[in-house]
């Protein structure tokens, strides 16, 4: 058993040697094997490891909503006096969404579509408060006031799909909050956000339990939101937790040889130029048999006794680590040190000369239409006059915050959606000016890595027919045995099993599936390629092999990227040259070092200051992240982001700044550079 104990005040929740069965009894799989934790009120308990460790079953079990054939085979859960795994469901009714509430990882599809934003906060206030009527329509608004929500009223009435990713992350928030839990579960409540909804979320749920007290348990990957949030942590891998400890101490020197692998994985500035650390083969999949260490197939330290013995819980000052490092009977101070890393940076790109793609005031202009006669009323402005060069064999990162227009601009280039204005310069040509039939040829050149693979991969496709799908419409190969052996080599460079071809994305993780669809747009040998946020949502070990796939694609084939992201530190550590793009236009641009060292606009200024850092002195962005970004359709006047700005002069309100060069490569829109 292990123990993850805190200093007073005394626990709310208390796991002891929790175990969690999925299946048939006879047969069954166990995705939470003997874990044990307190959280006591105020504080913050972090579960980090990669997905499938057990981290939201362990949640789910807490809350007891396992999935259908899932049960507590043993151990016990307490909240407070109530032994909750012991509960019949009529009593865990009253107590879940009461005493006991949960954050979901995916607002859309946990947010009922079909009910207004009054109606489910709603829900909660009849079921656990008793208010009806004017009663509850008056505390659902204050409770959207309360998460940040502008003109709560009117949201009351909306639907979910009127909402932002960050709206409807407030408003689960707002529901879970309905019921004054003691104790708070967020299960990854910030992936996939931009860094500032992110940095407000988290400030969010921080100002909360500080002022209620709660309990909360933080379910997430990202070592930055745990330097931010966390008191305490606990690093979870193949059921078990193998390390726990206090934030400091954990960041200050991680134990556990995984523990060390998730550090290595992050990209950092420092990184640059040489490959990043990862994780070989994945978590052990449920139902494996497992003999001693379940790490140590992918331990970088393991030695004979890790495959044969299944380590303990050891002491470690105030921490505990499982890892037979840390025995003290045993412990070999020589393999206490970790290793050097061996991974190579790639070799460079091919020099090349010249733009591999030159963009000039391009435009995208969605119509609004209204009246029986759909008459055209205004125009939403996604994206509005924006200039940008990709230099031949290297990456431009597209930044900013969702709604900016970055996703419309990349499907612009490629013809996906319509332009309405502008120039585009690919090889020679007027990307913007041809034909479908003249762009055919052209989609060898042109890719796009989509940002969701899993509904950009046909389900009813093999891995094997989506990549020859590409190379039968633009006539790449014409032999089938070529085609099927350029399958087998291309999932093989993507670190996939050629013997994978003939499965179905289901099947895959959702790194396995980005690789899938990296393949895919390899398949026709481009040679630039509209990346859309390729490691959105993805573990820290999983984004580091897709990276440093990434350099090692552009250094062997010369590639260009169009690298679309919200993601500054993977910018940091990737791009060679930065554009920030805020409100369908490009307010500064220029090589990586000169944008993100010394940022020059105000917004820019801002997402830095958004992003989770591992060292940083303050938990809270104090207020640095001002607000939500206007409507497209009705954008400020002058100078769109002095609404959110903090140091907008009387002229920024009135005149849209002129670009003031900076350097031969940095550009500025902004009144107050000089």
């Amino acid at each position: 058993m292990n123990r993850l104990e805190m200093d007073t005040p005394p626990p709310l929740l208390r796991v002891d040697n929790l175990q969690v069965e999925l299946g048939a009894p006879a047969r069954p799989v166990r995705p939470v094997d003997g874990v044990s934790f307190t959280l006591p009120a105020g504080q913050t308990l972090a579960l980090v490891g990669e997905s499938g460790c057990g981290k939201s079953m362990t949640a789910l079990a807490c809350m007891r909503l396992l999935p259908a054939g899932g049960r507590i085979a043993a151990g016990s859960v307490h909240l407070g006096s109530a032994a909750l795994h012991a509960l019949p469901e009529t009593r865990m009714r009253d107590i879940r969404g009461n005493q006991l509430a949960m954050i979901f990882q995916e607002p859309a599809t946990s947010l009922n579509p079909v009910m207004t934003v009054g109606d489910q906060i709603g829900e909660v206030l009849v079921r656990h408060r008793e208010l009806h009527g004017q009663p509850a329509w008056n505390e659902a608004e204050r409770l959207l006031a309360a998460v940040g929500i502008p003109d709560p009223r009117r949201r009351l009435s909306e639907y979910p799909f009127q909402l932002s990713g960050g709206m409807k992350q407030r408003v689960m928030i707002a529901i879970a909050l309905a019921g004054d839990p003691q104790v708070l579960i967020a299960d990854e409540p910030t992936t996939a956000l931009d860094v500032t909804i992110q940095a407000q979320v988290l400030d969010l749920l921080a100002e909360l339990q500080a002022r209620r007290g709660m309990g909360m348990l933080l379910i997430t990957h990202d070592l930055g939101v745990v330097a931010r949030m966390a008191h305490q942590v606990g690093v979870m891998y193949a059921g078990e937790l193998v390390e726990t400890g206090s934030r400091e101490a954990f960041f200050a020197d991680p134990l556990h040889p995984y523990s060390r692998k998730l550090f290595a994985a992050l990209p950092t500035a420092a990184q640059r130029g040489r490959a990043l650390e990862t994780l070989s083969g994945q978590v052990p999949r449920l139902g494996e048999n497992r003999t001693g260490c379940r790490f140590a197939d992918r331990c970088p330290q393991v030695h004979e006794r890790c495959r044969s013995t299944e380590p303990a819980m050891h002491a470690v000052g105030t921490r505990q680590v499982r890892c037979h490092l840390h025995d003290p009977a045993t412990a070999v101070p020589e393999l206490l040190k970790p290793p050097e890393p061996t991974t190579e940076a790639p070799g460079p790109a091919p020099a090349l000369a010249g733009k591999a793609l030159d963009v000039e005031g391009l435009e995208v202009h969605f119509p609004v239409r209204k009246g029986l006669f759909r008459r055209v009323v205004g125009h939403v402005k996604a994206v509005d006059g924006v200039s940008l060069q990709v230099p031949a064999g290297q990456t431009l990162a597209l930044v900013g915050e969702s709604g900016c227009g970055k996703t419309t601009a990349g499907k612009a280039l490629l013809q996906l959606v319509p332009a309405s204005g502008g120039r585009a310069r690919y090889g020679g040509q007027e990307l913007l000016e041809l034909s479908p039939r003249q762009w055919q040829p052209l989609r060898r050149e042109l890719q796009m890595i989509f940002q969701d693979p899993f509904s950009s991969l046909n389900p009813r496709m093999r891995v094997g027919e989506i990549l020859e799908e590409g190379m039968l419409a633009l006539g790449v190969e014409p032999d089938a045995g070529a085609r099927s052996a350029r399958i087998d080599a291309l999932l093989a460079r993507v670190g996939l099993d050629p013997a994978m071809r003939d499965r179905f994305p289901h099947e895959f993780s959702g790194g396995q599936r980005q690789r899938i669809a990296i393949a895919r747009a390899l398949a026709v040998s481009p040679s630039l390629i509209v990346c859309d946020e390729p490691t959105s949502a993805l573990d820290v070990s999983v984004q580091a092999q897709i990276l440093n796939l990434l350099r090692e694609l552009q250094a062997e084939y010369g590639l260009s990227y169009l690298f679309i992201t919200h993601n500054l530190a993977v910018v940091d550590y990737l791009a060679h040259h930065v554009a920030v793009m805020y409100l369908g236009r490009i307010v500064e641009r220029g090589r990586a070092e000169e944008v993100l060292g010394n940022p020059r606009h105000p917004y820019t200024r801002m997402l830095l200051a958004a992003v989770p850092r591992l060292d940083a002195a303050s938990r809270t962005t104090d207020g640095l992240t001002r607000g939500d970004m206007p409507s497209p359709l009705n954008p400020p006047s002058g100078c769109h982001f002095h609404p959110r700005c903090s140091e907008a002069i009387d002229r920024c309100r009135t005149d849209y700044p002129e670009e003031r060069r900076i350097s031969a490569t940095c550009v500025v829109r902004c009144h107050l550079v000089s």
